[in-house]
C-alpha cells in the first residue's frame, strides 16, 4: 500500500510552505530596516560632519564635573556673654573647628553652541571654546569635624552660637580656598584634558582618525 500522499497533496505543502516562512522574513526585513535608519539617524550625520558629532558627544551631559578637591579648613569664633549693658570676659569662651570640605568644578556643556568649535579639516584639528568654571558651593562634613573649644564655663547657648558661627565662617574659608589661584590652575587643566578625552574617543569611533582637539577657555587667546 502507498502511503505517500497523492500528487495534489504535495502540491499543496509546496503551495503553503513559503507562506509559513513569510512572517519570518518580514521580521528579518524590518530588523534590516530598523537598523539602516538607525544608523542613517545617528551615525551618518555624524559623519558627515565634525562639529554636529562632537556637539552629539556632549548633547546628554548638561553638566561635566572636571575637578573635584578634598580639604580641611580651619574655623574660630568666640563667644562672650553680657550681663545688662556689660560684657563678662571672664565667662568668654572660643571655640576652633577643623573640618573637612569638598568643592567640585564643572563646565556648563548647555551653554556651548556650534560656534564653541572650529574644525581644520586639513589639519585635522578641532579647536573648542569653553565656558568659565562653576564652582560648587563647598560641602562641609560637620560630621567628623575636630572642635576644640576653651572656656571656663561654657553655656549650652554659647556653644550653639559658637558652633553656627564656626559654619559660617568655615564655609567662608572654604569658599576662598576652592578659588585659590593654584587650585583653579588645577581645575582648568582637568577640564581641557577632560573635554579632550570626551572628543576625541568618540570622533575616532566615528571614522575620523586621529583628530588634534585644542581647548581654551572663553575669554583665553591661547591653550
Amino acid at each position: 500500500m502507498d502511503d505517500h500522499p497523492p500528487p495534489a497533496s504535495r502540491t499543496l505543502e509546496q503551495q503553503l510552505a513559503p507562506l509559513r516562512r513569510a512572517p519570518w522574513i518580514i521580521v528579518a526585513v524590518l530588523l534590516v530596516a530598523t537598523s539602516w535608519l538607525t544608523w542613517r539617524a545617528y551615525f551618518h550625520e555624524e559623519e558627515g560632519d565634525v562639529i554636529t558629532s562632537a556637539m552629539i558627544a556632549f548633547e546628554r551631559q548638561n553638566s561635566l564635573t572636571v575637578f573635584s578637591s578634598r580639604f580641611e579648613v580651619v574655623a574660630e569664633s568666640t563667644n562672650t556673654p553680657s550681663v545688662g549693658p556689660f560684657d563678662v570676659d571672664l565667662l568668654a569662651s572660643r571655640q576652633a573647628m577643623l573640618v573637612p570640605a569638598t568643592v567640585e568644578y564643572r563646565i556648563d556643556l548647555s551653554d556651548m553652541t556650534r560656534d564653541s568649535f572650529r574644525w581644520s579639516a586639513d589639519e585635522q584639528v578641532l579647536d573648542v571654546t569653553i565656558p568659565t568654571l562653576r564652582i560648587s558651593r563647598p560641602n562641609l562634613d560637620e560630621a567628623r569635624a575636630r572642635i576644640f573649644t576653651e572656656g571656663v564655663f561654657v553655656s549650652r547657648t554659647a556653644s550653639t552660637a559658637l558652633s553656627r558661627s564656626n559654619s559660617q565662617v568655615a564655609e567662608r574659608n572654604a569658599v576662598a580656598f576652592a578659588r585659590n589661584p593654584e587650585i583653579l590652575a588645577l581645575a582648568r587643566t582637568a577640564a581641557r584634558d577632560a573635554i579632550r578625552q570626551n572628543l576625541a574617543i568618540p570622533l575616532q569611533v566615528a571614522g575620523y582618525g586621529d583628530v588634534t582637539v585644542n581647548v581654551r577657555f572663553d575669554g583665553e587667546t591661547s591653550e
